[in-house]
């Protein structure tokens, strides 16, 4: 049997995640009383139904009994009960982002403000963190890019190191991202903006990428780009990392970092890696 505790940070997509669990055949409860996870699991795993996939929602909502869990799944270690945890976090300006856009109350409620309710459920869910076999950060993810990282972890079965990658191409007239870990300025690049008949297309277009990589400096630079990237992402999965976003800027978003960001993406995807990896271009439609 596939037993999955799905919990985390509230706001950080747990709902979305199961959802997605029962979409692909996982029976699934959410927010079961601590008091009973014990008996339900003794239930299940006695059980010769065909109900081999479970998840269950645990999370703050649980209170005071959230102490029994540790308790819980050692219990289920001694009976060799086999179980994993999937916990989903985000950044706090994200979380309190999604909190006023839907217009819901942080599920601690009592605290004078939804960061201090957010940062006492961190410390509240910490050993789960600890425990967690996967952690998915949210942070920049949309639905899609959540969903695909269960699948790949649950239904496919994919290696996984607990990092998602997102490399986003900007441009420096809008202001650098706040979220980016690593920056680099590609505006050194041949610059199809001064070609007319390139001014009004993008880096997704063959004919900017091939302007644009026409230099020997351009691949140079991929090269070099290549190699740090490569060499930075196992360090960063050892130290624990488990979002890392890559901004490469030009000067408006259109040209020169979309297709720098393109090929980096690219070489990534093409490594069978065992982590999650996303583009995006904020500017492009600037």
């Amino acid at each position: 049997m596939r037993f999955v505790f799905v919990t985390g940070i509230s706001g950080a997509g747990k709902i979305t995640a199961l959802k997605d669990f029962e979409d692909n055949g996982f029976y699934c409860v959410d927010n079961l009383p601590v008091a009973l996870i014990e008996n339900f699991v003794h239930l299940l795993f006695s059980q010769t139904n065909d109900i081999q996939k479970v998840a269950i929602g645990v999370d703050i909502r649980s209170g005071e009994n959230l102490d029994r869990m540790p308790e819980i799944l050692e219990n289920m270690e001694k009976r060799e009960q086999n179980y994993e945890i999937l916990f989903l976090d985000c950044n706090n300006e994200t979380l309190i982002k999604r909190f006023k856009e839907t217009r819901r109350s942080h599920p601690m409620g009592d605290a004078d403000s939804v960061e201090n309710e957010i940062h006492e459920e961190r410390i509240q869910l910490a050993f789960l963190r600890e425990k967690a076999d996967y952690i998915i950060d949210t942070s920049n993810l949309l639905v899609r890019d959540l969903r695909n990282q269960i699948e790949n972890i649950f239904i496919n079965n994919q290696d996984y190191k607990n990092l998602f990658i997102t490399i986003m191409s900007f441009g420096f007239k809008y202001g650098v991202p706040a979220d980016c870990d690593l920056v680099f300025d590609v505006r050194f690049l041949p610059n199809p903006y001064y070609v007319p008949e390139l001014k009004k297309k993008t880096g997704l277009e063959a004919e900017v990428q091939d302007y644009v990589l026409s230099s020997k400096i351009s691949h140079e630079f991929l090269n070099k780009l290549y190699d740090m990237i490569e060499f930075l992402i196992p360090n960063y999965i050892k130290e624990g990392k488990n979002q890392l976003v890559i901004g490469i800027g030009c000067t408006g978003g259109h040209h020169r970092s979309v297709t720098v960001a393109g090929r980096l993406f690219q070489k990534l995807n093409e490594s069978d890696a065992n982590y999650g990896i996303r583009i995006t271009h904020r500017d492009i439609t600037r």
